[in-house]
C-alpha cells in the first residue's frame, strides 16, 4: 500500500511539474530533465512512468473539452448556440485553462502536439455529435466540419490574434459562431449556410 501511494504521489508530482513547465515554456523548451528537476526526482523516474517526452506530454495535456455539458438538455435546434457559448467559456471563461492554447501553439511545429489535438477533437467532437443526434452516417463529417470552425476560430483569436476576431466580446463571438455550428450539426451539408 505504501509503495502504491508513493508511486501515485510521484506520478502526480511529475504531471504537475510538466504542466507548469509546458504552460511557461512550451513543448520545445520543456525537457525531461527540467520536469524531473521541478518535481525533485531523478529523470529516470519520469521515463519509468511515461516512457518518453511524447508520453509525458500526452498525459500532462489531457484536455477534456467537456462537450457533454453543452448538449445537456438542449434541443437539437439550439445545439449550435449552446455549443458556441460552451466553447467560449472553455476558452476564456470559468472553464478555461492554458492547455488548449498550448496545444494550438504547439500543433503547428510539433507532430506530437498535432496528433494529440487531432485525437482530442476527433474523439470528443464526434462523441458529442453522436450523443446529440444519433449515430448517423454523416456524423464524422459533421464533427470534422465543427472542428474546422472551432479550431480556426481559436487559432485566429488566441494565437494569431486577428484583430476583428479579438475585438469581439465573448457573447458576440458565440453569437457569430452559433449559426455555422448549427448548420454543421443539423443542416443540409450539401447546401450553403442560410439556404
Amino acid at each position: 500500500m505504501a509503495f502504491t501511494q508513493r508511486s501515485e504521489r510521484t506520478r502526480t508530482a511529475i504531471l504537475e511539474a510538466a504542466r507548469r513547465l509546458l504552460a511557461e515554456r512550451g513543448y520545445e523548451a520543456t525537457t525531461i530533465r527540467a520536469v524531473a528537476a521541478e518535481a525533485g526526482i531523478d529523470p529516470s523516474m519520469v521515463m519509468r512512468y511515461y516512457g518518453s517526452k511524447e508520453g509525458l506530454f500526452g498525459a500532462a495535456v489531457d484536455v477534456d473539452l467537456r462537450l457533454g455539458q453543452a448538449a445537456t438538455d438542449c434541443p437539437p435546434e439550439r445545439l449550435g448556440e449552446a455549443l458556441a457559448r460552451h466553447l467560449v467559456a472553455r476558452w476564456e471563461g470559468p472553464l478555461s485553462d492554458e492547455f488548449i492554447r498550448l496545444l494550438l501553439r504547439s500543433a503547428n511545429t510539433h507532430a506530437v502536439a498535432a496528433a494529440h489535438i487531432r485525437t482530442i477533437f476527433e474523439s470528443q467532437v464526434l462523441q458529442m455529435v453522436r450523443d446529440a443526434l444519433g449515430d448517423h452516417p454523416d456524423a464524422p463529417r459533421r464533427a470534422g466540419m465543427i472542428s474546422t470552425q472551432v479550431l480556426g476560430t481559436a487559432l485566429c483569436r488566441y494565437i494569431l490574434q486577428l484583430s476583428p476576431v479579438v475585438a469581439m466580446d465573448g457573447e458576440t463571438l458565440a453569437a457569430t459562431m452559433a449559426p455555422v455550428l448549427q448548420h454543421y450539426l443539423t443542416g443540409d451539408l450539401s447546401a450553403p449556410v442560410g439556404r
